[in-house]
């Protein structure tokens, strides 16, 4: 009995000492390097990739969820998504830009099964050299550094801009917006899926909301978390769309990847023996953030956005210079109802 009452307050004091810790060394957005540094050392020490596989997302479990194989998941997710995007319509050849790549998981499948030129880039340079590792002879696809926020490639490059649970990292989601849609073709199509934040101008977030959404700011290096309704709002405003976003909620699809990521750790035990006791207290301090996140998403707090729109043909300069009349017109009325 002493022994068993010796191992709960053993258990107790363990987690104690672990959610002080985890509460007082955040790893706190501060700048673009902030984010390429998390990347950089979760690719550096193997360990992201070795449960999470190629495809640094969540899983699809299909409509309505089943139980499923998570790194299974992970590869459907890309093909629902060209499904939901219709670009399984488009011809091989089509050039596909992937923002926020990762290690390349799903540029390889766009290349592979689509015959798709990729081009996929990441604010890391560890994430380019191993995406670049990955990717065998013979596949079209190519990475590079490059910031989502400032793209270099010229206007209209691209037939598709494609990105997966990249906006969470951008602090200025309206510039994150315009560089998407900048960098497609007239008539091109851009697909994302991201991690949201509910509309907080319809319903406030409460006091255990705010909390719980500043741990997931802070944990993985978030400024920010936009709402499905307000980012397809700042896509249109770039003047940059033809018609209206589409958007859907894969909430439901989604949610199990968040436990079943917790349970990688569990079924695969060979990461500890690869990774040792580093690597343990490094997968440890993921959980709480795993834990919140399906607490957010299953509560409603965050959503699973997808969104899909088409390239007006307008030059990105054009629709600066209406964008930049509007405001000025705005601000004139403003003026004179003031005077």
């Amino acid at each position: 009995m002493n022994i068993f009452l010796g191992a709960i307050a053993l258990l107790i004091s363990f987690l104690l000492i672990g959610s002080i810790l985890y509460l007082l060394f955040p790893r706190k957005y501060q700048s673009a390097d902030s984010v390429a540094n998390s990347y950089d050392n979760w690719t550096n020490d193997g360990i992201l990739e070795f449960y999470w596989g190629e495809h640094i997302h969540l899983g699809h479990y299909g409509t309505p969820p089943r139980r499923k194989n998570f790194l299974k998941a992970k590869e459907d997710f890309v093909h629902e998504m060209v499904h939901w995007g219709k670009l399984d319509r488009l011809p091989p050849g089509s050039t596909v830009l992937d923002v926020g790549c990762g290690i390349g998981g799903s540029s390889r499948i766009l290349a592979r099964d689509y015959g798709f030129h990729v081009t996929g880039i990441t604010i890391s340079p560890q994430q380019v050299r191993r995406a670049q590792e990955l990717t065998p002879p013979g596949v079209s696809a190519q990475f590079q550094v490059d910031d989502a926020l400032a793209l270099s490639f010229p206007d209209a490059s691209f037939d598709v801009v494609w990105s997966i649970e990249a906006g969470p990292h951008m602090p200025d989601k309206a510039q994150f917006a315009r560089e998407l849609l900048r960098v497609l073709k007239p008539g091109g199509i851009l697909v994302v899926a991201d991690w949201n934040q509910r509309d907080d101008r319809r319903l406030p977030l409460n006091f255990w909301e705010k909390l719980v959404m500043r741990q997931l700011l802070d944990q993985w290096s978030h400024p920010a978390f936009s709402s499905i309704e307000g980012f397809s709002e700042l896509l249109e405003a770039t003047g940059l769309v033809d018609g209206t976003v589409t958007t859907a909620d894969w909430t439901a699809e989604t949610l199990p990847s968040w436990l079943d990521s917790i349970w990688q750790g569990v079924v695969r035990p060979a990461g500890i023996v690869r990774f040792g006791l580093i690597g343990l207290i490094k997968s440890l301090r993921e959980v709480p953030t795993f834990l919140l996140m399906r607490l957010a998403f299953g509560a409603g707090l965050c959503r699973f956005g997808m969104f899909r729109a088409v390239r007006a043909n307008v030059s990105a300069s054009e629709a600066l210079s209406v964008q930049t009349r509007d405001r000025l017109a705005g601000f004139s009325y403003g003026d004179a109802a003031r005077t």
